[in-house]
């Protein structure tokens, strides 16, 4: 199965090129403002791809999903019960697709005044971690886990203590995030393929996961100049 991730679109979507695949990923920043307005256009966006499943998760700019969660939820996902649509919004749950296994959420350590925000080194943090099912296929989160694709503008790591920690329980096969711009890129770790999956405002490309029974294969596609 081909998996197409993206991440901190920030309704640039329309600058990207989203190669294709059987299930788009976008693992949270869709918006700049956080507004139902934005989402409206980021939501025909996503639903008028043709890849047979999107699954998105919320980031700290995705304001409008943690205030006005209901109407954000059914602005997502119009259509989802249209196959050639759709859509599924995850936040501490999961879903399966064609036998794969995947879990969302959105959740990081406290980064401004945004959406989602839990303080560093929690005992809120590990227990949304805690959530996650172990031996999953997928796990997508909007924030890094701390020391793996969490280098940013400033200096020292930026990623979550408590989602670090609890990876050696979790164990998913791929672990697919964004959040932190300056750090795209793929590493295996402990039998686990994390990928920083951020286009950076559609700067970079997507990233581009191939998973069948036994492995996970990633690569990079360039944007088209």
């Amino acid at each position: 199965m081909r998996v197409v991730a993206v991440a901190d679109t920030h309704t640039f979507e329309h600058e990207l090129w989203v190669p294709d695949g059987d299930v788009l990923v976008h693992a949270g920043d869709m918006l700049r403002g956080g507004t139902l307005e934005e989402l409206e256009g980021v939501a025909r966006w996503i639903r008028a791809l043709p890849h047979r499943h999107k699954v998105i998760v919320a980031g700290n700019h995705d304001v409008c999903f943690e205030h006005m969660s209901s109407r954000s939820r059914a602005l997502a996902m119009i259509g989802a019960d249209d196959p050639s649509s759709g859509v599924v919004y995850l936040e501490d749950s999961g879903v399966e697709i064609e036998a794969l296994r995947i879990w969302g959420s959105p959740w990081q350590p406290a980064y401004h005044d945004w959406a989602f925000n839990l303080p560093r080194g929690s005992s809120e943090l590990a227990a949304k971690w805690a959530l996650v099912p172990s031996g999953i296929d997928v796990l997508i989160t909007h924030g890094t886990p701390c020391g793996i694709g969490d280098r940013g503008p400033t200096s020292g790591r930026h990623g979550c203590e408590r989602l670090r920690e609890a990876m050696p329980r979790i164990r998913p096969r791929v672990h697919l995030f964004g959040h932190i711009h300056q750090d795209g890129g793929a590493w295996t770790i402990d039998g686990t393929l994390h990928a920083n999956v951020t286009t950076w405002e559609c700067e970079r490309g997507a990233t581009v996961i191939d998973v069948d029974a036994t492995s996970a294969r990633t690569f990079i596609v360039p944007p088209r100049g």
